[in-house]
């Protein structure tokens, strides 16, 4: 593999996902010519890059060889076999993985706000990015989603020394199979939680945190490390070796960091350093699970210089993440909402956010398990307690998954279609006047959600 250089064209392969779309809308603002290739995409990214006018292939394409670019960033969709890797293997062009290009590129002399673990990765880390921004920092960063304050899901700021990166553990290239979050070398790094996923890379919860362990020997010592408290995997992973400072928030009043609801959801919170109250947050978001990204976000900037209080004040500004618990309709008395959630953890609390806040309300939970480790039946068995809060369920099974949704661990009515169509037309023949519906999924869904706002 040759080494990353300071290419004028680059050409991206798998443009499509949040990352590498990400990295693409960068390097146009840094003035790199970029191209790329990916099968067919769905918004939010195939909006950007269209509004970006970069050029675009289907992913067998093999053409890019003969237009020569100064380098390709290998996505890690991309795999051997492929007709597009099979031939960068045999040309000379030099190639690098999209965190390596990022930290070589882009990250290297900034002050780097990594932001990772199992769940709560992007909306955090919009928070983290909206708060700066308001204080007048003008982060760059590059997230997973599309933060609503922004529009867009990355930007390269030349001036500002901070940026903010989602930093997950999914694996970097077919060449190189450590985490993403090993590249970055954060000065502050928040790790909102840690569980077992990524089940087609991971066998177990020590294989991933290894990963975390690999990515803490990179933190200065005048570096900050912000964790929940209570977290025995977390505790497990920090034992491993720590040489900067830990910072941890919690519900409860021992920890160093904490909040208050002051009501009775979580749409008002008081934020607490050391016992005392430090400042107030008011707004739109739903559940508690959102007061903890809270915290991380705000510790997060203090380190970089925002008082606590104005965080506060920007947070109570924060329009949320497209896709992460986005009200879609209100129609007929029926909300339906749309989320990124597809891990056990993240359905649950999820449900958990929209119980809370419509206690009175039927609650329908419409679920596409597609990640890697649902679509192995990794968390089969998880589903119902996941599951549990919904008052009824309607879940999307594709025909080649080789294991069966185990309908007999659920407490509620659990309706199953192996087409879109046929689900959506389940969902809106139960649909009752004040349901409030939410549809989950990390992928296109089939234009469900969507088709489900407008047909209520």
């Amino acid at each position: 593999m040759h080494a990353a250089a300071h290419p004028k064209h680059i050409h991206i392969l798998g443009i499509g996902g949040t990352f590498m779309g990400g990295l693409a809308q960068i390097a146009r603002q840094m003035g790199y010519q970029v191209t790329g290739q990916d099968n067919p995409l769905y918004p939010p990214m195939s909006d950007q890059l269209a509004a970006l006018n970069i050029e675009l292939a289907a992913m067998d394409d093999c053409t890019f060889i003969q237009q020569q670019p100064d380098c390709v960033i290998v996505g890690n969709v991309m795999k051997r076999g492929m007709p597009a890797i099979e031939a960068l293997l045999e040309s000379q062009l030099t190639y690098v993985s999209g965190p390596q290009w990022l930290h070589e590129v882009v990250l290297k002399d900034k002050w780097v706000l990594a932001v990772s673990g199992t769940h709560g990765k992007t909306t955090t880390s919009s928070m983290l990015t909206w708060i700066l921004e308001d204080a007048k920092l003008s982060p760059g960063f590059l997230i997973g989603g599309v933060p609503s304050n922004f529009g867009v899901s990355a930007r390269w700021s030349q001036d500002s020394p901070f940026f903010v990166v989602e930093s997950d553990e999914y694996d970097s290239a077919f060449f190189d199979k450590r985490a993403k979050l090993v590249h970055y070398c954060p000065r502050t790094w928040v790790i909102n939680n840690l569980e077992f996923d990524h089940a087609d890379i991971y066998d177990n919860l020590a294989q991933i945190q290894k990963q975390f362990h690999h990515g803490m020997r990179l933190v200065p010592a005048s570096g900050l490390v912000i964790t929940p408290s209570h977290s025995e995997a977390i505790e497990t992973l920090l034992a491993q070796g720590c040489w900067s400072s830990v910072a941890q928030h919690g519900s409860e009043t021992t920890a160093e960091w904490s909040w208050r609801l002051c009501g009775a959801d979580a749409s008002h919170f008081a934020v607490l350093h050391q016992g005392q109250v430090v400042g107030e947050v008011r707004w739109s978001l739903l559940g508690e699970f959102n007061i903890r990204n809270a915290l991380s976000a705000i510790i997060a900037a203090q380190h970089a210089g925002v008082p606590v209080a104005i965080a506060c004040e920007s947070l109570s500004q924060f329009k949320g993440v497209a896709r992460r618990l986005t009200l879609l309709a209100h129609r007929n008395e029926i909300r339906v909402f749309e989320d990124f959630a597809h891990h056990p953890t993240a359905i649950q609390v999820t449900l958990a956010g929209l119980s809370q806040r419509f206690p009175d309300q039927r609650l329908i939970a419409v679920l596409e398990p597609r990640s890697n480790s649902m679509r192995m039946g990794a968390f089969k068995d998880q589903l119902a307690t996941a599951l549990a809060e919904a008052d009824s369920v309607f879940m999307y099974q594709h025909p080649d998954w080789d294991w069966q949704i185990p309908l007999e661990s659920f407490c509620q009515p659990v309706f199953i279609a192996h087409d879109y169509d046929a689900l959506l037309a389940q969902v809106l023949e139960q649909t009752q006047s004040g349901d409030v519906i939410v549809c989950m999924s990390n992928g296109g869904f089939g234009g469900v959600p969507k088709r489900l706002a407008e047909g209520v």
